[in-house]
């Protein structure tokens, strides 16, 4: 008599421990691998972290030598004291030297320390070294600036030109005006600062023919330009260029900071300036930083990077910390412990601050960002 055979219900037998483990650990390897390769790819950020400061009423080293941060030739200058500090970011990653993802994590974890999308720095278009030229230009133009603001603070008459520093390619200026034109009038109107030439422009509205007088290579002309629309979504009329004021001061005025860019120093070479040319330390031995651009007529304006700033002045020991009113929505929640910041819109603001702090009186009634 035969049976059958009994089939088993139990599972079949398992790999053998070594393979599975081999298996396992290619896996790993493989993941670590892909992580690895990621994490070195390039990132599209760009890193600010605190950087140097500076005080305007102090020296600095140029070729070796010492030498004042200001220099005034041309008017009776006055000793200062204190400091009034300058305060500038570090800038890491670019379009030609991209960050990796390491370098973003990391940044992304460190609070002194903030990522922003590098076309926000470097622009489509624009090489790192054109980047480092514009900045550079900004810096010379925030320091005509800043002398400007400081004659106009104390009514002392000085001239300005208008020119075209930059057209833009495809706007309404391409073809028409050149870089280094003079613009001399508009409309007949003449035309001899930044706040003018885009009040005319503002004035005259979308898709309005502007007659532009111009100097051209020492010879005067008359071109004409059609306002545009600045974008789809923003009905602001342009004409597409991008001006540089050229002045002509009853002072010389050197600011000896060769290897720092940008405009937002602007409101503190102001006061730096100011205290120079005003009898009496204006800071009264106080320890005061800010930022901040500043025009001819002393309106200050938003600038870049300012928690980095805020960290950096109390790195340097600031008590006191000048802020543009327009960077207030990012100082909130962001200021360091042991420094007091208000917020300015004028150079006379920032002026009757310090003036304040130097007193020892109150500084209650001054604007704070809230």
């Amino acid at each position: 008599m035969t049976t059958d055979p009994v089939t088993s219900s139990a599972a079949e037998p398992r790999e053998p421990a070594p393979r599975r483990q081999l298996v396992g650990q290619g896996l790993l390897i493989a993941g670590l691998l892909g992580t690895a390769l990621v994490g070195i790819s390039p990132a599209p950020y760009v890193i600010e972290r605190p950087g140097p400061v500076y005080d305007t009423l102090g020296d600095t080293t140029v070729d070796g030598d010492e030498v004042p941060v200001i220099e005034v030739e041309g008017a009776e200058s006055f000793p200062t004291d204190g400091r009034l500090d300058l305060l500038t970011v570090y800038l890491d990653g670019s379009r030609e030297n991209p960050l990796d993802w390491f370098e973003v994590l990391g940044a992304w974890l460190d609070p002194r320390r903030a990522l922003l999308p590098v076309e926000a720095v470097f622009p489509e278009g624009r090489t790192e070294q054109e980047s480092d030229e514009k900045s550079a230009r900004d810096m010379t133009a925030s320091q005509r600036a800043a002398i400007a603001a400081t004659l106009t603070q104390l009514d002392v008459p000085f001239t300005s030109t208008v020119v075209v520093d930059e057209v833009s390619p495809g706007d309404p200026a391409d073809g028409v005006l050149e870089a280094d034109d003079e613009l001399l009038t508009i409309d007949g109107r003449p035309v001899t600062t930044d706040a003018e030439l885009r009040a005319a422009i503002a004035d005259a509205g979308v898709g309005a023919q502007l007659e532009l007088g111009i100097r051209r290579g020492g010879a005067e002309s008359t071109v004409t330009v059609m306002t545009a629309a600045r974008s789809a979504a923003d009905e602001t009329p342009i004409i597409g260029v991008v001006p540089r004021i050229e002045y002509d001061f009853p002072i010389d005025v050197t600011i000896n900071l060769p290897d720092v860019g940008g405009p937002s120093a602007g409101m503190m070479f102001a006061l730096g300036i100011y205290d120079t040319l005003t009898p009496g330390p204006l800071t009264g031995g106080e320890h005061v930083a800010g930022t901040g651009t500043v025009d001819a007529e002393g309106r200050v304006g938003a600038i870049g990077g300012i928690r980095q700033k805020m960290m950096g002045a109390a790195d340097a020991g600031a008590e006191w910390f000048l802020a543009p009113v327009a960077n207030c929505r990012e100082v909130v929640g962001h200021v360091p412990a042991g420094l007091e910041v208000f917020a300015v819109s004028e150079l006379s603001d920032a002026i009757d601050v310090v003036t304040a702090i130097a007193s020892g009186g109150s500084t209650g009634g001054f604007a704070r960002c809230t």
